[in-house]
């Protein structure tokens, strides 16, 4: 019996690794033992410039490959649920939808200010070699090569860059290196977040309902029973009665607004300026 699969979509540092963690904390559900498995959903399509993949790209052997991965987790485990979290699917729901038609989503959002606050970080952050082999052991062979260049190249301008900064990280937008050319790192991490919400939520909205369940960061890590109980329902999955509740019992809202406070006045501004209609959709300006 094939595994139910349970994709979560979120731009980064909105949530989606809580979310992620909590989920596999429940009976029967599990997932890969690294933070992300972007090397899995790009194989075949390795040498794409961005992650903004179309439907269309998902050939059978890129297809089949992938969906190896998770009967490969559903097997490991004993899993009958398999949930994956990768932030540049969001960039590319289409195809990841074409490559598992049978998903269900689970879609979180968060302030985009908070996002920027965190996302800044993460830009400038030093080599993490544990975290690093752990996610390395799932690069297809094959890839090995292209993806250390890459990843030489990214620690080498980190030490180069007058900002500190890799070469890139996150998800890999259209516009990525334009950006960077002429924007602040924090209107980067904001153009970045998005893109990955807007092109998510045109995504979801041509999906049929019980497909997809939504929301929002701060809801879910204020009242995370009531909103884990409610995703779960809305995509009929089923748990113990007090399962949830000890799921939960890690989140919680302490870090709502952070990000927002580690921004100066200017800065907020510029950012709000540039991506104000997509905060004020999600209720954030």
């Amino acid at each position: 019996m094939k595994p139910t699969k349970v994709i979560i979509i979120g731009a980064p540092r909105s949530g989606t690794n809580m979310l992620r963690d909590v989920l596999a904390d429940l009976e029967g559900v599990a997932t890969w033992p690294c933070d992300e498995i972007n090397y899995i959903w790009r194989h075949s399509n390795v040498r794409e410039p961005t992650d903004e993949f179309p439907a269309d790209l998902a050939a059978p052997r890129a297809a089949d490959y992938i969906r190896k991965q998770f009967d490969w987790v559903s097997r490991r485990y004993g899993a009958h649920t398999v949930v994956e979290k990768t932030c540049a699917n969001s960039l590319r729901v289409p195809f990841v939808d074409a490559v598992v038609p049978e998903a269900k989503y689970i879609f979180i959002y968060r302030d985009g200010l908070d996002v920027v606050g965190s996302a800044v970080k993460r830009w400038k952050a030093e080599l993490d070699i544990p975290y690093l082999a752990r996610k390395a052991r799932f690069v297809p062979l094959s890839d090995l090569p292209f993806y250390a260049s890459r990843y030489l190249w990214n620690r080498v301008y980190r030490v180069i860059s007058r900002e500190e900064r890799l070469a890139f990280w996150g998800p890999q937008f259209k516009g990525l290196d334009e950006a960077l050319a002429n924007h602040s790192l924090p209107e980067v991490c904001a153009l970045q977040w998005q893109r990955c919400v807007e092109l998510s939520e045109a995504a979801f909205s041509r999906m049929p309902e019980g497909k997809v369940a939504r929301v929002s960061y701060e809801a879910f890590v204020n009242k995370p029973e009531t909103e884990l109980r409610r995703i779960a329902d809305e995509l009929g999955l089923t748990f113990g009665p007090d399962a949830l509740g000890d799921a939960v019992k890690g989140v919680s809202p302490r870090s709502v607004g952070k990000g927002r406070d580690a921004l100066d006045e200017d800065t907020a501004a510029a950012i709000t300026s540039l991506v104000g209609d997509t905060l004020q959709r999600y209720g954030y300006a």
